[in-house]
């Protein structure tokens, strides 16, 4: 398909700075026989008894470093661990790097160029590595925030809290799984109450969610690859679930992905343990996911043209079009949207 069959036109002030307080109180416009305006809040009367949500549990880590290569200040976002102390990033002034260069991040911290890549990568080795280098990240590393959110370069100390979803257990993400914001304590109470299940998968989301389409064609577009991990109990509890009657509700594309990455034909889920680059496109057949739970998304991106597939590419345009008039708020911080496929309810 033409990337431009994903195209729309988002009002910059749509764009969502900072998350609503209480997460739980985010709108959320539900795509089933009709567009309906709702509430993270009414998640347990929306759903039934009996249906399963799943959820990414994959922890962000504070990735964004400023540093200074001599005089000249460099910012830089690891990526790709790569073993050993060695991480892919991608570099603000990268062309004014080269192999060999030092970079300061802290008092103690530091980074040496390795390589630069023909993508416009750059390599960096560090002294630390696994807790070490993770225990300074926290200490002098910022939330890694995608780029349509503005912040000054000294970040802001609430992007801690806020990027982090409240099932983050396992570090390993440079981007949030974004439609994990919207849970809290509160509403998991209530979702336990109405006999909504819970279970968690962790796909360690990449930056790569972040960059671009930039061919014209979706068959020319190449996905990034990302780690993901479904236990084999989990596995089992879903299929056991599903084969009683009840639905599986992903929570976000993350968790949407690594499931259907893991489905059978007949959409019995395997366990799971790898990279999966699954493209979805319309025309794609869904096997695991019943109902999905996500947030708005960019347009000509992945990720609407995943929700095009599941809730239909002329729904989501009208869809959004509603959003977009009633002033929903977009993106990471934005508000949701609970996705059923066309014909389903």
């Amino acid at each position: 398909m033409r990337v431009d069959a994903f195209d729309f036109a988002l009002p910059r002030e749509l764009i969502a700075e900072h998350p609503i307080e209480p997460r739980d109180a985010a709108r959320l416009l539900m795509v089933g026989p009709k567009i309906e305006d709702r509430h993270i809040a009414e998640l347990p009367q929306l759903l039934r008894r009996g249906d399963v949500l799943v959820a990414n549990d994959t922890r962000v880590i504070p990735v964004r470093l400023i540093g200074r290569r001599g005089a000249a200040t460099i910012e830089v976002t690891l990526h790709r661990d790569l073993g050993g102390g060695n991480w892919r990033s991608f570099a603000k002034g990268a062309r004014r790097l080269k192999p060999g260069d030092q970079l300061e991040f802290g008092a103690g911290f530091a980074a040496t160029v390795v390589t630069k890549e023909p993508e416009g990568d750059v390599v960096l080795r560090f002294a630390e590595e696994g807790r070490a280098l993770r225990a300074a990240l926290e200490k002098f590393g910022q939330m890694p925030l995608p780029p349509y959110i503005h912040r000054a370069q000294a970040g802001d100390a609430r992007d801690l809290r806020d990027y982090q979803t409240v099932f983050a257990a396992h570090d390993g993400a440079v981007a949030a799984p974004t439609a994990g914001l919207h849970f809290t304590p509160a509403l998991l109470a209530a979702l336990q109450e109405a006999e909504i299940g819970l279970e968690t998968v962790t796909l360690h989301v990449g930056a790569g969610t972040f960059l671009p389409v930039k061919v014209d064609d979706t068959e020319d577009h190449r996905m990034h690859a990302e780690y993901g991990l479904i236990p084999p109990d989990t596995a089992a509890r879903l299929n056991a679930i599903r084969a009683k009657g009840g639905r599986i509700v992903a929570i976000g594309t993350t968790s949407l992905r690594l499931l259907e990455s893991a489905a059978a034909e007949d959409g019995t889920i395997a366990p799971f343990a790898g990279e999966t680059a699954l493209f979805i496109t319309p025309g794609y057949r869904f096997r695991a996911v019943d109902v999905l739970l996500t947030n708005f998304h960019l347009p000509r991106s992945t990720l609407f043209m995943l929700v095009a597939a599941f809730a239909g590419l002329e729904r989501m345009k009208a869809a959004y079009a509603q959003a977009i008039a009633r002033r929903y708020r977009f993106f990471s911080y934005g508000d949701a949207c609970l996705l059923f496929p066309e014909g389903a309810r």
